[in-house]
């Protein structure tokens, strides 16, 4: 008789589910990183660094207090707490939070500006800005 172990449970590495099937992911721009031209990508991003360019994520993009970027932003989400120069598009939210300043045309159906950040651009808070499969609005 063979020995054998039975295992209740399997860690699987990150962004992998069971069956293989790829899960959204997080991408971090660390402090010390620079980032110049397009990122797309399939789940959320987090800016710490340096951005120049473009950024679209199908998830959350979030900017760290201590980010500056320059740069046009596309995702479901957006949450500012650092610079950013740049047009934002957010499916389903903008917010603007602490020591947060945002200087470009923002395109979201909802809009959090807490007190002591910038907000300058136009602003379209319509409905119909927002899609409901979560794809970019064109």
């Amino acid at each position: 008789m063979e020995n054998v172990t039975e295992i209740e449970e399997v860690t699987h590495p990150r962004g992998r589910s069971r069956n293989g099937a790829s899960t959204p992911n997080t991408v971090v721009i660390g402090p010390r990183d620079d980032l110049k031209g397009t990122l797309s990508v399939e789940g959320d991003v987090r800016i710490e660094g340096t951005v120049e360019g473009e950024v679209r994520a199908t998830g959350d993009i979030e900017i760290d207090a201590s980010a500056t970027v320059r740069a046009r932003l596309e995702g479901r989400g957006v949450a500012v707490r650092g610079n950013v120069t740049g047009d934002v598009v957010a499916w389903k939210r903008l917010s603007v939070h602490g020591s947060g300043a945002l200087t470009g045309d923002v395109r979201t159906p909802r809009l959090r500006v807490d007190d002591g950040t910038v907000v300058n651009g136009a602003i379209s808070m319509r409905p119909e800005d927002a899609t409901t499969d979560g794809a970019a609005a064109t």
